[in-house]
C-alpha cells in the first residue's frame, strides 16, 4: 500500500567508513562556500557596475542565478555529510525533497537555455558587430532570458506534476540527495508514461542545446576565417573560450552522470559522486571562469576589492 502523510525519507548518502566521513564534510563545506562566495562575488559585481549593464554579463547574470536558485540541494548535502559522522543516514520530510528535487532539475535545464542564448549573444557580436546593440536590444534581451527560463520551468513544472501524484511505498532514498529519478524509484505503480516524458525532455534539452552552440560556433568560425584578421580570430577566442569553457564542463558531467547510471557494476559510492559532480563541478567552476577568463568582469571584481579596502582603512 501507498505511504500515507506527512512522509519522511531517509537519504542512505555515502557507503564509507566514519573516519572518511568527516574530511568529506570539510570538503563539502569547502567546495559550497566557494561555489556560493564565487557566484555571489560575479552576481554583485555585474549588479552593481553599470559597465557591465550589456547583454553578455546580464546572461553571466541569468546562469548565476541558476545556481543560487538551489541552495537546498547544497545545504542538503552538508547536512548528510555532517549527519553521517554520525548516523548511517539522514531523515528528510517528503515536501523538502520534492522542492530540491525540483529546483535541481531547474538548474539543469535553464543552464541549457541561457548557455544556448549566450551562445547566439557571441554569434550576433562577433558575426554582426555594427548591428549588434540594434539586435541585442533591451527588449531582445528580455525576450531571449524570458523564453530561456520559461522553456525550462515549463518542461520540468509538467514532469513534476506527473510525478507528484505517483503514490510510493518505500521511504529509503538510494542517494545524496533528493533527485526526480531517485524519488520515483519508489513508486507502487508503472511510470513508464513518466520516465518516456523525463527522456524526451532531457534529450529536447540537450540536443536543442547542442544544435544552437554548434550552429553559432560553426558561423562564428566561419566569419573569422572569410575576415582573415588577427584581431578578429583573437577577439572570438576571447570573448568565447569562457562560454565554451563552461558549456563542455556542464556536458562532461552530465556524461558522467548518464554514464555511471547506466552501468550496474559502477558501485553506489561512484554513481552518488557522479551525481554531485553535476551539480557542484560546473557551478564552482563558472566565477571561475567568468570572472578571471573575461577581462571585464575581472578587471571590476579588482575594483571593487580595492575599493573595499579603501573603505576599511
Amino acid at each position: 500500500s501507498s505511504l500515507k502523510q506527512p512522509i519522511i525519507f531517509t537519504l542512505q548518502g555515502f557507503l564509507l567508513p566514519k573516519e572518511v566521513t568527516y574530511p568529506l564534510f570539510v570538503l563539502t563545506l569547502l567546495i559550497y562556500t566557494t561555489l556560493v562566495a564565487g557566484n555571489g562575488i560575479v552576481f554583485v559585481v555585474i549588479l552593481i557596475e553599470k559597465k557591465l549593464h550589456e547583454p553578455m554579463y546580464i546572461m553571466v547574470c541569468n546562469l548565476v542565478v541558476c545556481v543560487l536558485l538551489n541552495p537546498t540541494l547544497y545545504l542538503n548535502l552538508l547536512t548528510i555529510m555532517h549527519m553521517q559522522i554520525s548516523l548511517p543516514s539522514v531523515p528528510i520530510y517528503k515536501n523538502r525533497s520534492v522542492l530540491s528535487s525540483f529546483l535541481c532539475n531547474i538548474y539543469g535545464a535553464a543552464a541549457q537555455t541561457i548557455l544556448s542564448i549566450m551562445a547566439y549573444d557571441r554569434y550576433v557580436a562577433i558575426c554582426e558587430p555594427l548591428r549588434y546593440h540594434t539586435i541585442m536590444s533591451t527588449g531582445k534581451l528580455i525576450a531571449l532570458c524570458s523564453i530561456a527560463w520559461g522553456i525550462a520551468v515549463i518542461l520540468i513544472l509538467i514532469l513534476f506534476i506527473m510525478n507528484v501524484t505517483v503514490p510510493l511505498c518505500g521511504t529509503l532514498i538510494l542517494h545524496v540527495y533528493c533527485s526526480n529519478a531517485s524519488i520515483l524509484r519508489l513508486a507502487c505503480v508503472d511510470i513508464t508514461v513518466n520516465n518516456i516524458y523525463g527522456l524526451c525532455i532531457t534529450w529536447i534539452l540537450s540536443t536543442g542545446s547542442f544544435l544552437v552552440i554548434a550552429f553559432c560556433y560553426v558561423k562564428i568560425l566561419i566569419a573569422c576565417l572569410i575576415k582573415r584578421a588577427n584581431n578578429s580570430k583573437t577577439k572570438a577566442i576571447q570573448t568565447c573560450s569562457s562560454h565554451l569553457t563552461v558549456y563542455v564542463i556542464f556536458e562532461i558531467a552530465m556524461l558522467f552522470l548518464v554514464i555511471s547510471q547506466r552501468f550496474e557494476q559502477v558501485s553506489p559510492n561512484v554513481k552518488k559522486f557522479c551525481s554531485i559532480l553535476y551539480v557542484v563541478f560546473p557551478p564552482t567552476f563558472n566565477p571561475i571562469m567568468y570572472g578571471i577568463n573575461t577581462k571585464e568582469i575581472r578587471k571590476h571584481i579588482v575594483k571593487q576589492f580595492k575599493y573595499s579596502q579603501i573603505i576599511q582603512k
